[in-house]
């Protein structure tokens, strides 16, 4: 009974660290394609982007989380269904603004950056800038327009992972004159 935990355990690190190594792999092609980091950063957030758009069907017939009421709710569901489900991770939810409509999420482990040191001729890149893309075409495809940029970084000497999210506005659904 226990080899199969076991195994089912060293299946799921096999699997992050082989996720791990393919995105730092493709990130090194992206640093040989392009010319500066700005537009490394560009790509990666246009693939997350992409990725999150479909992402969100998976995540709403898995998860069977219900539509969110208010910008807090959907923080809460991000940090502690969506990253655990996909990443592994819980990141904590804090540095709410007073408006209530801006917050950061706190990763105090990336799984992405694992045996990643960022050479010094890349200063600008933002490695992980994949998940921003994620986080924005998932949240635009259930109508919620949002502004997503990491504060803070590990692979920079910081302490933390920190992604800034701030709600911009709600999409409106514009459907074709007839069909409601």
């Amino acid at each position: 009974m226990s080899r199969q935990s076991n195994r089912a355990t060293d299946s799921k690190k096999m699997n992050s660290e082989l996720f791990t190594l393919t995105y730092g792999a493709l990130v090194t092609q992206l640093c040989k394609d392009y010319e500066n980091d700005e537009e490394v950063n560009k790509q990666l957030d246009k693939m997350g982007y992409n990725i999150g758009v479909r992402l969100i069907e998976d995540f709403l017939a898995r998860s069977s989380v219900g539509r969110c009421h208010d910008f807090r709710e959907t923080a809460d569901v991000i940090a502690k269904v969506a990253f655990k489900m996909y990443l592994g991770i819980t990141p904590s939810v804090t540095n709410w603004s007073p408006a209530g409509d801006e917050f950061s999420l706190i990763l105090e482990s990336n799984p992405l950056v694992d045996f990643v040191e960022l050479p010094d001729n890349h200063s600008n890149l933002v490695y992980s800038s994949l998940l921003c893309g994620v986080l924005r075409g998932a949240l635009e495809m259930v109508q919620m327009a949002v502004d997503v940029r990491f504060a803070q970084d590990t692979l920079r000497g910081d302490n933390v992972t920190e992604i800034r999210m701030k709600f911009i506005k709600r999409i409106e659904e514009n459907l074709p004159v007839g069909d409601e």
